[in-house]
């Protein structure tokens, strides 16, 4: 795969720092990674924003931010709030495939969840990685409401003919919860696949050589890590459930 497109459950999953530990991996087997935020919202001009996380922790230089709007709202709801042009997904569309042209792996985060609207006419992620027949990586959260919000994150994706690349848990904590523990395997089932990566939570307070060390640990084989799903399940199965 050349383009890979990055979205979530929901926003706050880990969406920004599943992308930079991907690009971190390529980069550091000395693929050339280009990185693209389709729309930054809720930062200032010149404040810095998601680019900027993926930029400290892989240390991809080669970033792109499409569109940015100062209000903490969907991309399209943004715009029209501040009279804004919306982000157009044809224009979008043509970037990213320039942008594959010369890099063997372009990253492209969405904003929100899979259907969040970019522009009034209702184009979403889901619309763009149809026309660029890239595949959706999902993330999604450990805690409880995550097998609910997966599911229905899954369903649209299959619902519109879209590749699954695979599901990360984005933050998967110290000291997981009966929920946590009980929806690793849950989660597996929903996606009728094993988990492509857990990435621990605060790996995105990490320097990056220790980010990378973390992205390779908390990323499987198909992203250009050493994840081993099957290790993962059992230990959750065998960690003492807190209500014991």
């Amino acid at each position: 795969m050349s383009v890979l497109a990055v979205t979530g459950t929901g926003t706050g999953v880990g969406k920004t720092v599943v992308t930079a530990a991907i690009a971190a991996l390529a980069a550091a087997r000395g693929s050339r990674v280009a990185v693209v935020k389709l729309a930054q919202t809720g930062v200032a001009a010149r404040e810095p924003g998601d680019l900027d996380a993926v930029r400290r922790l892989a240390g991809v230089g080669d970033v792109h931010e499409l569109a940015r709007y100062p209000d903490p709202l969907s991309p399209a709801a943004a715009a029209r709030r501040r009279r804004l042009p919306p982000l157009d997904l044809s224009v979008a569309a043509d970037r990213i495939r320039r942008l594959d042209e010369t890099r063997d792996l372009v990253l492209v985060e969405g904003a929100g969840g899979l259907l969040v609207r970019f522009d009034e006419d209702g184009g979403t992620l889901a619309e763009l990685a149809r026309t660029l027949a890239a595949p959706l990586l999902v993330v999604t959260e450990p805690v409880l409401g995550t097998l609910n919000w997966t599911a229905l994150t899954l369903e649209a994706l299959a619902h519109r003919g879209l590749t699954l690349a695979g599901v990360v848990i984005g933050c998967w904590p110290k000291q997981p919860d009966l929920a946590c523990l009980n929806n690793v395997r849950d989660l597996e089932t929903i996606s009728a696949r094993p988990l492509s990566g857990a990435l621990p939570a605060g790996a995105g307070t990490l320097v990056a050589a220790d980010f990378l060390l973390a992205s390779m640990s908390g990323l499987g084989p198909e992203l250009g890590g050493r994840f081993n799903a099957a290790d993962f399940r059992r230990a959750a199965d065998q960690t003492p459930r807190p209500d014991n």
